[in-house]
């Protein structure tokens, strides 16, 4: 078993595909294309280690077709045609190519036939955006497939199924891994599957097995061996989310030292991703209206964060902590979000009065669509009273304004005035 545990535990078929059911699960899509043997090029993308590869392997698996890795950026044109020499010799190759946003011109330019006549199925694999990275005439002949990272749930279960397999894990080892160990090695990496597979075997094969001949995989091997602490030994696991809804609770109070506190258990942890989406989720929930540029700071800070990566993106997550900590706090919109939300999910919908339809088609004004609409920028102040709520919600009112900060003080202002004036066209 020379070869890495994760390259030996990638699935040959898609039943054994960790998570992405969205993509593979019962009736969705790159199940229907291999079910019916429908195979188009695609590009997959997301973060590192959440299954690109293994989506390929186990397309090539279930379908049977040849199937070969290629990367963009290393191998050559020549590379490339083997492959199709290969095809074009045996029949149909899904190639799967890594760091597909890095192909040049030459490369593109001598595989865009052969995937449109169909003797390439291409699977691209990218941690870019391809909308963004990826070359128009890729795009044009790829379906493009987002991947999402894996849940702590899907990597135990993949785990637990390299350590009791018998042919390509370590079934025949006597291995036992407790619970906070395993714990550990799936939230470590941040759903990185490639690299807890890569820790969990570091992990069994250096440590030595005791006088019953039990490899004994405790929660300070698994710290020594992904080189990340745990926040707590709980057994549960409950303190890592203990720690971060903490973060939270202390910058929503105000308290600048508390917060600070659980920032720093969190980044002894490593745990970079959570940090920056409960710093962002913070910034508009919490912060919101009464200071909107502070939601803008935490953005950038946050960008800041992960191209630095730690030790140095303790820095810019401190300033944003602080920043937030001490700013003025407002939760209206999220509050009128939320509302709205509670009626339209109750069924309180209506239609959309006849005056707000789209009328940018012929025989919309028979219908009555845009009929009798007053356009605002018309009228003094950019301003004119009309029903835009439908008739079953018209009196509805979702946004109850805070004035805690400059900000949203400004917008209140000029809500209650709206408000007014309403009520005086309303009552002649």
């Amino acid at each position: 078993m020379n070869q890495p545990l994760a390259y030996r535990m990638r699935p040959t078929h898609i039943d054994n595909i960790v998570g992405q059911q969205h993509l593979v699960g019962k009736g969705k899509i790159i199940r229907r294309m291999v079910e019916a043997k429908m195979l188009s090029s695609m590009i997959l993308y997301g973060p590192p280690g959440i299954g690109k590869t293994s989506i390929a392997s186990a397309i090539a698996g279930t379908t049977k077709f040849a199937f070969r890795t290629l990367n963009a950026a290393s191998d050559t044109k020549k590379d490339l045609q083997i492959v199709v020499e290969e095809a074009k010799m045996s029949g149909t190759v899904i190639l799967l190519l890594d760091e597909v946003h890095r192909l040049d011109k030459p490369k593109q330019d001598f595989l865009l036939p052969h995937l449109e006549n169909g003797r390439i199925i291409l699977i691209g694999a990218t941690t870019e955006n391809p909308y963004i990275t990826i070359n128009p005439a890729i795009r044009s002949r790829t379906q493009i497939f987002e991947l999402k990272p894996l849940s702590n749930e899907d990597i135990q279960h993949a785990l637990w199924s390299a350590v009791n397999d018998s042919e390509k894990g370590f079934g025949k080892e006597n291995v036992a891994i407790t619970d906070e160990a395993l714990l550990h090695f799936s939230r470590a990496t941040n759903g990185d599957l490639r690299s807890s597979l890569n820790s969990l075997e570091l992990a069994i094969k250096s440590t030595a097995p005791n006088e019953q001949g039990t490899i004994n995989i405790t929660l300070d091997i698994a710290e020594e061996c992904i080189q990340k602490k745990a926040l707590t030994h709980d057994k549960d696991g409950d303190a890592h989310y203990d720690v971060i809804s903490a973060l939270q609770k202390s910058i929503r109070g105000s308290d600048v030292n508390a917060a600070m506190h659980y920032l720093a258990r969190l980044i002894e942890a490593g745990d970079l991703p959570i940090i920056s989406r409960r710093l962002m989720v913070i910034a508009y929930e919490d912060i919101g209206l009464a200071n909107p540029s502070a939601a803008s700071r935490t953005v950038t800070a946050v960008q800041a964060a992960e191209k630095l990566g730690f030790p140095e993106a303790r820095i810019p997550l401190a300033n944003v902590v602080v920043d937030l900590c001490l700013s003025p706090k407002s939760n209206s919109s999220y509050v009128a979000i939320d509302a709205a939300l509670q009626d339209v999910r109750a069924g309180k919908s209506g239609d959309v009065p006849d005056h707000l339809r789209d009328s940018h088609y012929n025989g919309a004004t028979k219908l009555g669509r845009g009929v009798n609409y007053l356009y605002p920028h018309g009228y003094p102040g950019a301003w004119v009273n009309q029903q835009y709520l439908p008739d079953k919600l018209k009196k509805a009112s979702y946004y109850i304004p805070n004035h805690t900060g400059k900000y949203e003080d400004t917008l209140a202002k000029q809500y209650e005035s709206i408000n007014s004036k309403k009520k005086r066209n309303n009552s002649k």
